[in-house]
């Protein structure tokens, strides 16, 4: 018994550590993960608190997670009394067509900066990486005049333009380097057998790079889902307000519901959890792979 106590010790130390490792070094590593979890956890168990605490009683102090008198009062009020659902629907759909579409335009892109050596390639990625340095506000004012000009304010398509504009460059970047990462030799022996460039990079390219188009996609939506002063600025009817902005108009000048408020939060961070789940088997494979090569 003692043994296989031994072997299991040790094959636990020799998988996530170095063999020299300490129980020491390890004992300190979980506890300063421990400490990092519960700092990043609280918060959000605080608005969960919130979120289930009866209006007279919202900011009595208490440590408690789930108050006594708790009540789910505050998430029904946000579902059906506010235009929660609404928000919640614009907001998906701006988001999901942001990130499909960024990832179509940064897939392309990103496949022909890898594979083929043109005439100004090098510049058209220094322009990519250059358009990252400017801040977004600085261009809300160019940004608003042009949508005017459109007239594509208080409409989904005025939102698409200037989100997919901010992602795409820094996807074509990421794509990039991962598609470094593929062998040709994969596209040659598909040449070879007489599969033309498009049906090479459809069925072999993008299914090999599955982990890089989902960290690409999640960058996209999560860029899209949480932007807050664009759509403030272009959006101003209640029918096709997001989630950022819907929310925000909430607080009151003078008195705010906080704990409808919570509860709303919460609520609008089930897609995100959702996504997250979905693309979790992608998402250390997209982070790591592609940094390695320029």
């Amino acid at each position: 018994m003692e043994n296989n106590q031994v072997q299991v010790r040790d094959s636990f130390k020799n998988r996530y550590f170095e063999r020299n490792d300490s129980w020491l070094k390890i004992i300190l590593i979980y506890l300063l993960l421990l400490i990092m979890c519960v700092v990043t956890v609280y918060p959000m168990l605080n608005i969960l608190s919130v979120a289930l605490r009866p209006a007279d009683n919202l900011f009595q102090m208490n440590l408690q997670i789930v108050p006594d008198n708790y009540t789910l009062e505050n998430f029904r009020r946000a579902i059906f009394e506010i235009d929660l659902l609404l928000w919640l629907r614009n907001s998906l759909i701006i988001s999901v067509l942001t990130a499909v579409i960024a990832v179509s335009f940064s897939a392309s892109a990103g496949y022909a900066f890898s594979r083929y050596r043109f005439t100004g390639r090098k510049t058209g990625m220094m322009m990519f990486l250059i358009t990252q340095m400017f801040p977004g506000p600085m261009l809300l004012l160019p940004m608003y005049i042009l949508l005017v000009k459109l007239g594509l304010v208080n409409q989904f398509l005025g939102l698409l333009v200037p989100y997919t504009a901010t992602a795409v460059p820094f996807s074509v970047w990421m794509l990039k380097g991962y598609f470094d990462t593929i062998p040709k030799s994969l596209e040659e022996s598909a040449y070879i057998d007489g599969a033309s460039p498009f049906l090479t990079f459809y069925r072999i390219i993008l299914p090999l790079a599955k982990p890089a188009l989902a960290i690409t996609f999640l960058f996209a939506f999560m860029s899209a889902w949480s932007e807050y002063i664009v759509a403030k600025v272009i959006l101003t009817k209640p029918e096709v307000l997001t989630l950022p902005v819907g929310l925000v108009s909430m607080q009151g000048q003078f008195n705010t519901q906080w704990g409808v408020y919570s509860a709303a939060a919460l609520i609008t961070s089930i897609p995100v959890v959702i996504l997250f789940i979905s693309l979790s088997r992608f998402l250390v494979g997209g982070l790591t792979l592609g940094g390695v090569k320029g």
